[in-house]
């Protein structure tokens, strides 16, 4: 096997920086109106969204999640979806009960953001400023889910590192490789139907 160049160093060194980039979303939180956490089993998300609440980053969270899809009940011991484990962590890590907003319906990113989207507009509520917390290797993808359905709404994305997949080594061992280049290939296949849904229409999901 031949030795690799300076220069293919160099070309791969700057694709992993890019895919990085695109994947690993990450922005300093500001004041906004909601924290949205879009569903799952890591308990970090949750403990990631009370710590901003408790700065005074926003003052309602809403968590979203019945189960995943693919496996059809909540695997988390004791649960009956994602909802009840994540708000009862966020209650633990002192966000009261009255600011934790309820969507247990979810089955996947996309119905994360549709069902938030409803909840939001059942209560009249405007989210002009949003704060998401997603795990950080799945945060392009979600920011791209809740964008969609909130089109008027700035988003900061505040991850929370799960799984011991972060930006500083996803490239270093083949099963993190795996989960974030899934990651870029559900951005494409998952937002193709998105697109012919609506691309050139002039409408949004959220109409």
């Amino acid at each position: 096997m031949r030795d690799i160049t300076e220069l293919e160093q160099q070309k791969a060194m700057k694709f992993i920086d890019d895919m990085t980039d695109f994947i690993f979303v990450e922005h300093k939180p500001e004041k906004a109106d909601i924290i949205f956490i879009p569903g799952g089993d890591q308990g970090a998300l949750a403990v990631k969204a009370a710590k901003l609440y408790q700065e005074g980053y926003a003052p309602r969270v809403l968590p979203s999640g019945r189960f995943s899809k693919p496996v059809g009940r909540c695997m988390i011991p004791g649960y009956e979806t994602e909802w009840e484990f994540l708000r009862d962590i966020l209650i633990e890590n002192g966000v009261p009960g009255e600011a934790v907003l309820e969507e247990r319906e979810a089955t996947f990113t996309y119905e994360n953001a549709i069902f938030s989207r409803k909840v939001t507009d059942a209560m009249g509520l405007t989210v002009e400023r949003a704060i998401l917390c997603p795990q950080a290797c799945h945060a392009r993808r979600a920011l791209l889910y809740y964008e969609v359905l909130y089109p008027d709404t700035e988003f900061f994305v505040c991850p929370a590192v799960t799984r011991g997949i972060s930006r500083d080594n996803w490239f270093l061992e083949e099963d993190k490789i795996d989960v974030v280049l899934g990651e870029l290939e559900r951005c494409g296949s998952q937002f193709h139907e998105i697109l012919r849904q609506y691309g050139g229409t002039g409408r949004t999901a959220a109409e």
